[in-house]
């Protein structure tokens, strides 16, 4: 299969007449690039799992370009629910809901509940317009690899696998969508993410974080390894050991990935390999994939900065910490 890169201008009657074809289309959001089919048509959605070589119990998640196409795949939304879909949609959130009887098991992994998303991204908007229908999609990246944060990420991954790429630029957010479950009388946040527990909090006076056992996953990335380079990664707890770990691990010509203030915080480190990911977490968090995909491609082992667990930082460590396996230096 020969897949192709184009801009909305060029490529966007060819997306709309492959997914009303039953086909997929990797298109970008604010906070990754994302692969999708018609979230209607079972027959397509199949087609996200083969490309991806994805397990079929990993639940998708939908995505819209208005909010009244909740209420068609959706039931018993609550008046707290809606307050979230209305402070921050469109943007980088999901909601789980009770879902409606023409969402396909095969998005929902046979669940009763069903994730939906308004990304703000203008190219992913107009292309689920142009579409007319509700889109489902996970990332548009083979199961357990890096997410992607441009097309050439998709490109890397996924040529040969899927007939087409929409252009969209570097994505903005740079992690998945914050999932909050509100689907029960008690929200809980099932993936961190750019939309923070003190955020939600606001807006809905209190709100938990997953936490315990995970048997049947509700959302995506609870449940399998995710967002993993090819090489080995770690944690680096203090420039410390940030710096004893690339020492002993010079064979393997290693990197490491940290904000500016920490790669400056001694000399040593300055004289190592590395990636500056930006001088706050918000960089961090729209840089993190991005240095990543570069690392792998460079270098053998590497060596990332533990960022702590204060608002968005916490989402980064979630991914780094499925990257790495949970492995600390």
């Amino acid at each position: 299969m020969d897949t192709k890169i184009l801009t909305l201008e060029e490529g966007l009657d060819k997306a709309v007449e492959l997914i009303k074809g039953g086909d997929v289309v990797a298109f970008p959001t604010e906070t990754v690039y994302g692969l999708g089919a018609n979230a209607l048509d079972k027959e397509a959605v199949k087609k996200i799992f083969l490309a991806k070589g994805r397990p079929m119990d990993n639940p998708l998640i939908i995505h819209i370009a208005d909010k009244a196409m909740i209420d068609e795949l959706a039931v018993d939304v609550t008046a707290q629910a809606r307050a979230v879909i209305d402070a921050f949609m469109p943007g980088p959130i999901t909601v789980i809901l009770k879902k409606s009887a023409c969402v396909p098991d095969e998005v929902s992994a046979g669940l009763s509940t069903v994730g939906i998303r308004y990304p703000s991204h203008c190219v992913a908007q107009k292309f689920i317009k142009a579409c007319g229908l509700p889109i489902c999609a996970p990332s548009a990246n083979t199961s357990t690899k890096i997410s992607p944060t441009s097309s050439s990420h998709v490109y890397e991954d996924m040529k040969g696998r899927i007939p087409l790429i929409l252009e969209g630029g570097e994505c903005q957010v740079g992690i998945e969508s914050t999932i909050i479950d509100m689907s029960t009388s008690s929200p809980t946040i099932l993936r961190p993410g750019a939309v923070t527990p003190q955020m939600l909090a606001q807006v809905l006076g209190e709100v938990k974080t997953f936490s315990g056992e995970i048997v049947v996953a509700k959302a995506p990335g609870m449940k399998y390894r995710h967002y993993a380079p090819d090489c080995e990664m770690v944690v680096a707890s203090s420039v410390e050991n940030a710096v004893k770990a690339y020492e002993d691990h010079i064979d393997d010509k290693p990197v490491i990935l940290a904000k500016s203030d920490f790669i400056c915080a001694a000399n040593k480190l300055r004289d190592c390999d590395h990636i500056d990911l930006g001088a706050d977490d918000s960089e961090v968090m729209r840089n993190i994939y991005s240095a990543m995909h570069e690392a792998q491609c460079s270098y053998g082992y590497i060596i990332c900065q533990d960022f702590g667990d204060e608002g968005v930082a916490k989402s980064v460590m979630n991914r780094i910490e499925k990257a790495s396996g949970g492995k600390r230096v």
